[in-house]
């Protein structure tokens, strides 16, 4: 062999010889240099010594995969398997390396392969034919310098199935961010980008520079060394190995809780799910998962579940050298699944020298379950709510799942937060006034009940914080409880944007930017921080930044039809009132129609063309109906109409409206800021003095 860095290794069972050596025929007639041993004498220690040698040296490694290798615990091939694995180990980005070609029907997720072998994707060639497009993607991986390591390539499929994703770490899967994910946006967000009234000034006031929107290009990382902060990691989906895609939901939501509890370790900064989660579906090595998100570790693994017994592998990555840091395999019942979490997280944080003081391993556990089918519906519920929901579940699916999690155990924190979440959610979308405000009363009770039970848990105060100021407009009474959120759960980003909302409604900006951009810095590929972020700027009269923003936003969320209508009113903010005009004039812009119509309500005013303006609300009311009150009101309040923007303001209240959260710092109100009804409304509020 000329060039063993160079050359492919195929391992297979002498009873496969035959498949073995056409499989090694075709890969040489195509200029590949094979390692393929015909001989029937193996063993001895020249033999050994050389197998090690070209196992360590070769580009890739192919096991041929069958029946007969599943008959066989033992073997020469089996010893080559295990010196492949501690490869792909030391390595720390396996995926390329091996390149496992099954001959039959063997099923991956029931094969007795190591776990490096079944989280990569197979090959299957069960009819003795080798194609041109396998020959021409092994030439392709063996193409250039690192190419091995780091092929984007589409995994081959020739007959039969490949696996949709990857656990190891030379590459993962990309989940397009193309909606927002949690109940938190769906309660708190929705109303307010689509049915965006952001924070502006008097037009008088605005300033006379154009500062029209970028292009949607997201800035490249900075060249130089990559230093990311320390202490710093991801947690990538873990890859579904229990040979059945309807419990993705287990996997998913097991990552997703190991996440949660290794954010409420202090000296940790782990970036939150969404970003996470991004990458699950596509082709991305370590490397540029690591410069994106802006970290120096990633933990990666599988969860196999087989009735009541559930295997969990993990394996620590240093980003920044590639190398492979920690692993280790647990088998345990379901019951015991928090127990294997909480064993992970403390040693993650042993190895990344992270010292635990106190009762920190305790906050691990928080608020969580022992019973296992509670945690299942838990899982369920979470999942429905992530979405996207191919078998239609709706919020009131996922509020079944957690109301039957807390039925099999009472005592489940976590439950009755997310319960008040999905409460919430569907309050938003209720006409009734009634059922809406039923609803709300339900979730208050809900969170309430979250922090009696884990009073150390900030999740728990968040949702109550969320029920009071936003469904009660309690802001007064939701103060303590986001103070205690942000004290015990500062590396949550859900926990910062929901607070920099909330401080930016009373007004205080600083504090509201610097939760922003915190949340930002821990979900950099999440669109609700850069959108929580976009409308603080806009309160602070910040508006280039705060287009910047919307910007990142549109990336992120290149379908969103809240995020256009959200640049338009920071346009008309800033006094770019003709730039406001084309983006909602625009047919190809991708705007709600009925923020369409209220922009060019406020536009075509300020242009002096009335008569327009009044054509447009009348097409917005139309739309609208009573639920566009409070916009109504901020129309006419601009239009100079007191009376009209005072009925419609209180209708709002009556309403209950949710864009009252504004009322303290929408510059539409300004005019009428000194009417006695308008005072009398604001101090309703509840706001803090």
């Amino acid at each position: 062999m000329t060039d063993p860095g160079n050359a492919v290794f195929l391992s297979y069972a002498s009873q496969d010889a035959e498949a073995a050596q056409q499989l090694c025929n075709a890969l040489r007639a195509a200029g590949i240099e094979v390692w393929f041993d015909r001989s029937e004498l193996r063993g001895g220690d020249a033999w050994d010594q050389k197998i090690r040698r070209e196992i360590r040296e070769c580009a890739l490694f192919i096991p041929i995969i069958s029946t007969n290798t599943q008959a066989r615990p033992e073997g020469y091939f089996r010893l080559e398997w295990r010196l492949a694995d501690q490869r792909t180990h030391l390595m720390g980005r396996s995926r390329a390396f091996l390149v496992p070609v099954c001959i039959d029907d063997t099923r991956d997720a029931d094969a007795d392969v190591p776990d490096s072998f079944a989280a990569v994707q197979w090959t299957r060639l069960p009819e003795g034919e080798i194609p041109p497009a396998f020959t021409a993607r092994i030439a392709a991986l063996l193409g250039g310098p690192g190419a091995a390591f780091t092929s984007k390539s589409t995994p081959l499929t020739v007959t039969g199935e490949v696996r949709a994703a990857s656990a190891k770490p030379a590459s993962r899967a990309r989940l397009a961010v193309i909606g927002l994910t949690t109940l938190v946006v769906v309660g708190l967000v929705y109303v307010v980008f689509q049915r965006a009234q952001v924070s502006r000034q008097p037009l008088a006031n605005h300033p006379t520079a154009a500062v029209a929107p970028q292009a949607p290009n997201r800035p490249a990382a900075a060249q130089g060394a990559f230093t990311p902060p320390p202490h710093s990691i991801a947690v990538l989906p873990f890859v579904n190995m229990s040979g059945d895609a309807k419990q993705e939901y287990f996997s998913d939501g097991v990552t997703e809780e190991l996440l949660n509890s290794l954010s409420r370790l202090d000296q940790l900064q782990v970036t939150a799910r969404t970003s996470s989660f991004s990458f699950k579906g596509q082709n991305v090595d370590v490397s540029t998962i690591a410069h994106k998100l802006n970290v120096g570790t990633i933990l990666e693994g599988s969860v196999r579940r087989a009735g009541t017994k559930v295997r969990i592998t993990v394996q620590l990555i240093n980003a920044v050298s590639g190398f492979h840091i920690w692993s280790q395999t647990y088998d345990r019942q379901s019951s015991d699944v928090l127990k294997v979490q909480t064993d992970i997280a403390t040693s993650i944080a042993q190895q990344l020298q992270v010292k635990l003081f106190g009762d920190e391993t305790t906050k691990l556990e928080l608020g969580g379950t022992k019973n296992p089918d509670a945690y299942d519906a838990y899982l369920r519920g979470k999942q429905i709510v992530r979405g996207p929901n191919p078998h239609g579940e709706t919020t009131r699916d996922a509020l079944a799942a957690f109301d039957k999690a807390i039925a099999m155990d009472p005592n489940f924190a976590k439950a009755y937060a997310d319960r008040a979440w999905a409460l919430h959610g569907i309050a938003v979308g209720v006409q009734d006034p009634q059922e809406r405000a039923a609803l709300r009363e339900q979730a208050l009770t809900a969170a309430q009940r979250a922090v009696a039970l884990a009073p150390d848990l900030g999740e728990t105060h968040a949702a109550l914080a969320a029920m009071r100021s936003y469904a009660f407009f309690d802001y007064a009474g939701a103060a303590p409880e986001f103070e205690r959120a942000l004290a015990l759960s500062p590396g949550n980003a859900n926990v910062q944007w929901a607070f920099a909302w909330y401080a930016a409604d009373l007004g205080h900006f600083d504090q509201a930017i610097s939760a922003a951009r915190r949340a930002v810095s821990l979900d950099p590929e999440n669109a609700t921080p850069h959108g929580a972020l976009g409308f603080v700027l806009s309160y602070a009269r910040r508006y280039p930044e705060a287009l910047a923003a919307y910007q990142d936003v549109k990336v992120l969320r290149p379908q969103s039809l809240g995020v256009e209508g959200a640049i338009a009113q920071t346009l008309l903010a800033s006094g770019q009132v003709e730039q406001a005009r084309q983006v909602c004039e625009s047919p190809s812009t991708k705007i709600d129609e009925s923020d369409r119509h209220q922009c060019l309500a406020l536009a075509y005013h300020f242009l002096g063309r009335q008569t327009e303006a009044q054509r447009e609300l009348a097409k917005y009311q139309a739309l609208e109906g009573e639920s566009g009150a409070y916009s109504y009101a901020g129309i006419y309040s601009q239009w100079g109409d007191a009376a009209n923007a005072l009925h419609w303001l209180t209708k709002a209240e009556e309403r209950r409206d949710p864009l009252l959260w504004l009322l303290r710092i929408d510059w539409q109100l300004d005019p009428i800021r000194n009417e006695p009804g308008f005072k009398a409304i604001v101090a309703r509020m509840n706001f803090p003095p």
